[in-house]
């Protein structure tokens, strides 16, 4: 005697046996949605899940209110003039601030912090959004150029206008002004937006 199995057992079975496919409108399988379709592939999944967290997915990231973006924009758009100014037209603006102490060829260090300064603002630039990590290096280094600041004014070393003391302590109040806009425009500090 034969067994009659409806269409409809049949369709449910193979659809326990088969791999879950992707179409292009869906994210891919998490690895314990793939454990689930997939008992088979269980233990590969579990090493995966540990290996590799979010495969095929970008962490989800808090959103900067635009005006903080538009800081950002501005931020990265200054450091890149800057570093552009060290390598050219400011050259000489720029040697005033390097510390003698450091017993290095000023010139040496404007060069080699203005391909910085360009660098660090073309990455601002290019890399939109919440990124606290750029926001914190940005910060540590305007916590680090901040010895040439001090040695201009202590030094009583004329350069960009900063021809009295008071011009010059002026801009060494600016450092931490600055450090703080790359912290907050970069979403390193202050509210976070959903």
């Amino acid at each position: 005697m034969r067994t009659h199995i409806s269409r409809a057992a049949r369709l449910r079975a193979s659809r326990r046996h088969s791999t879950p496919t992707l179409t292009p409108a869906t994210t891919p399988p998490t690895p314990a949605a793939v454990a689930t379709a997939v008992p088979e592939l269980a233990p590969v999944s579990a090493v995966t899940s540990v290996a590799i967290p979010a495969v095929g997915r970008r962490p989800r990231r808090g959103r900067v209110s635009p005006l903080q973006n538009l800081a950002r924009v501005t931020l990265g758009s200054v450091l890149v003039f800057a570093g552009i100014g060290h390598l050219s037209f400011a050259r000489e603006e720029f040697r005033a601030q390097v510390p003698r102490t450091l017993g290095l060829d000023p010139d040496a260090v404007v060069v080699g912090s203005g391909w910085v300064e360009i660098a660090l603002g073309a990455a601002i630039l290019a890399r939109g959004g919440r990124r606290p990590g750029m926001g914190r290096f940005t910060a540590g280094f305007f916590a680090a150029v901040f010895p040439g600041n001090l040695a201009q004014f202590v030094g009583r070393r004329d350069g960009f206008g900063l021809d009295t003391d008071n011009k010059r302590a002026a801009r060494l109040l600016g450092q931490p002004v600055l450090m703080a806009w790359a912290l907050w425009s970069m979403g390193a500090i202050g509210k976070r937006r959903a």
